[in-house]
């Protein structure tokens, strides 16, 4: 199954303090939450044309998805001047990212087989979509060290264009690694189910 590169929107609020500089703070808080969609279904065939059917649609693509994850950054950057120079004196990013997730709701209809294979897929799914989660905070904590690395400018309007254009290069650098992660995960999805699969079959017995 394709997976499409999560598109992100960025809302980083820049806020200008003057005051008196006493070192640089900074900090990064995630929010992670999960939702899901419901698919019915008693084959292989059945779940995977539901999932087709009933998958989250992401930014960007107008097919569907087994799963999805949104990401959306903010914060805030505080700024103080000293001796004729701005100097960033604070740093807040924040990323919350929401899991969306299928949920079979035939289960207790299905076969042992197709319970397993539904069991293997899904936790994959969910995997893939953790993933990118992480991905998104790894980023968010870049950018926080970038802006925080900043040197001292001659005015605070010059080091706010200097924390804008690292936003923006990191938001670029976060989407071209969510985008090679998907096509890595599509090129070895069949053998990596496969491998699950006969992983799982062997610990169960089946």
């Amino acid at each position: 199954m394709p997976f499409a590169p999560r598109q992100i929107r960025v809302s980083l609020i820049l806020l200008l303090l003057c005051g008196i500089f006493s070192g640089a703070d900074a900090e990064v808080v995630a929010h992670k939450s999960v939702s899901y969609f419901d698919i019915k279904g008693d084959s292989a065939d059945a779940l995977d044309a539901a999932l087709n059917a009933h998958g989250p649609v992401t930014m960007g693509s107008s097919s569907r998805h087994p799963g999805a994850t949104k990401v959306r950054f903010g914060g805030n950057a505080t700024y103080a001047e000293r001796n004729g120079r701005c100097y960033i004196s604070d740093v807040k990013i924040t990323v919350d990212t929401e899991i969306i997730l299928p949920r079979w709701r035939d289960r207790r209809h299905a076969t042992r087989q197709l319970s397993m294979i539904w069991d293997t897929l899904s936790a994959d799914i969910r995997r893939h979509e953790d993933r990118h989660a992480e991905i998104a905070r790894e980023h968010a904590r870049r950018m926080e060290k970038s802006i925080l690395a900043l040197p001292s400018a001659k005015d605070c309007d010059t080091l706010q264009d200097q924390a804008n254009n690292v936003t923006t290069q990191e938001t670029q650098l976060h989407d071209e690694d969510q985008a090679r992660f998907d096509k890595i995960e599509a090129i070895n999805f069949q053998s990596r189910i496969q491998r699950l699969m006969t992983y799982r079959s062997q610990q169960t017995g089946e």
